[in-house]
C-alpha cells in the first residue's frame, strides 16, 4: 500500500525537477515505482509516454509532442515538416514528429507520439540546429534556413510542393537570409536544385 506521506514526498521531488521525470530518474531520487503508478492512477501524474511522467496540476503543455520527443530521444533533432510547422513555414499539419538522428544510431522507439525517423551525417547532422525552450524544456530543432534546405534534400520522399511552400514562406519572413540558405543547401547537396526556385522568387 502506498502511503500519503510517500505521495507527498514524491510530489516534492517532482516539483524540484520542474514537475517532469523519467521513471529511472524518479527511482534514483527515491520514488518507489509503486508510488509512481499509484500517483498516475489517482490522476496526480500524467504519463506523457512510456516511463515519462509529469505533474497533472502543471499548466498544459503547449507543445506536448515535441517536448515528449525531446525528453525521450535526447540525441534527436526535430526536423523537416515538424520543424517547418514549429517555425510557421508550412500549412501542413504533421501527423507524426519528424526527428533526425545521427547516421549509425539505433531507431528510437516511442509509443506516442508517432515518429518519422531520418538519419543525418556529417555537416548535415552537426550544423543548423537551434535549441528552443518549450514548456521549460530545451528542444533541439533545425533552424528555419536548414529546415528549408533539408526539405529540398528529402523532396522526393516528402513532396516538392511542401518544400516550395516552405521556401516562399521563408522568403516572406523577417529572418530571410539567402546566404545562410545557400550555405545549408550546399551542405545538403541541393544547391543546384534550390537555386532556380530561389532566383524565381527574388
Amino acid at each position: 500500500m502506498v502511503t500519503v506521506d510517500a505521495i507527498q514526498e514524491a510530489r516534492k521531488i517532482f516539483w524540484e525537477y520542474d514537475g517532469i521525470l523519467r521513471t529511472s530518474e524518479a527511482v534514483e531520487l527515491g520514488v518507489h515505482p509503486r508510488t509512481l503508478y499509484a500517483m498516475r492512477d489517482a490522476g496526480i501524474l500524467d504519463q506523457l509516454a512510456g516511463g515519462l511522467y509529469r505533474l497533472a496540476d502543471l499548466p498544459p503543455l503547449t507543445n506536448p509532442d515535441l517536448v515528449t520527443v525531446a525528453l525521450k530521444v535526447p540525441d534527436g533533432v526535430i526536423c523537416l515538416v515538424s520543424a517547418l510547422a514549429f517555425h510557421g513555414l508550412t500549412t501542413e499539419i504533421p501527423h507524426a514528429v519528424d526527428v533526425a538522428v545521427k547516421k549509425g544510431s539505433r531507431r528510437p522507439r516511442l509509443e506516442h507520439p508517432p515518429l518519422r525517423v531520418f538519419w543525418f551525417s556529417g555537416a548535415a547532422w552537426r550544423e543548423g540546429v537551434g535549441t528552443y525552450e518549450l514548456d521549460g524544456i530545451p528542444v533541439r530543432i533545425t533552424t528555419p534556413a536548414k529546415t528549408v534546405a533539408d526539405m529540398f534534400k528529402f523532396r522526393r520522399q516528402l513532396g516538392l510542393d511542401i518544400a516550395l511552400e516552405a521556401l516562399k514562406a521563408y522568403r516572406d519572413r523577417g529572418f530571410f537570409d539567402m546566404g545562410e540558405l545557400l550555405h545549408y543547401a550546399r551542405i545538403c547537396r541541393v544547391g543546384e536544385v534550390i537555386t532556380p526556385y530561389l532566383e524565381a522568387l527574388v
